[in-house]
């Protein structure tokens, strides 16, 4: 029993550590890229982060409106994704989204970037199964949970779960 109960133990500081290297090697992200969010505080994240994940509709403003900050954010080289449509809490989860209401935020996100996205993720990390095949049917790249658990990810107004400095530690 103490030599299976140390086996285990071993299997699984060792799976620890190696999920602290693979975040540490992996590139980082930033959620929650939007005029609409004050990030000036977060710059470090955003210069750190290699994806940038876009709201293109917060608030029902759209980025497309802000050519300056979406030249701004082209400039910083980065890849891009779409993080939802107007991002609410429940808008993949609860709410079933139509085909022309992500057609709507692709194409603000194009107005914005010259670019269709090719990856999306969800606000909050919430999807449900009609909404996941919507995502499929534009051909967008769905990024979830396991892309979360394996990248450093920040967020503009450092409002995750965990704050930005902690996730910078991990």
């Amino acid at each position: 029993m103490r030599k299976s109960l140390k086996i285990i133990l071993i299997i699984f500081f060792s799976l620890l550590v190696l999920w602290f290297l693979i975040r540490l090697i992996s590139p980082r992200e930033i959620d929650d890229v939007s005029p609409g969010i004050p990030c000036e505080n977060e710059k470090e994240y955003i210069e750190k982060s290699e994806y940038l994940w876009v709201i293109p509709l917060l608030n029902n403003i759209s980025i497309a409106e802000n050519k300056t900050w979406c030249n701004e954010i082209l400039a910083m080289n980065k890849t891009l994704g779409m993080h939802g449509i107007k991002h609410t809490y429940w808008e993949f989860k609860i709410e079933n989204i139509s085909q022309e209401e992500l057609q709507e935020g692709i194409k603000i996100f194009e107005e914005c970037f010259g670019f269709k996205p090719e990856k999306f993720k969800p606000p909050n990390l919430r999807l449900n199964k009609e909404n996941k095949e919507i995502i499929e049917k534009n051909n967008l790249t769905l990024e979830f949970k396991f892309n979360q658990a394996i990248h450093k990810v920040y967020h503009c107004d450092d409002t995750g779960v965990l704050s930005n400095k902690f996730i910078d530690l991990f």
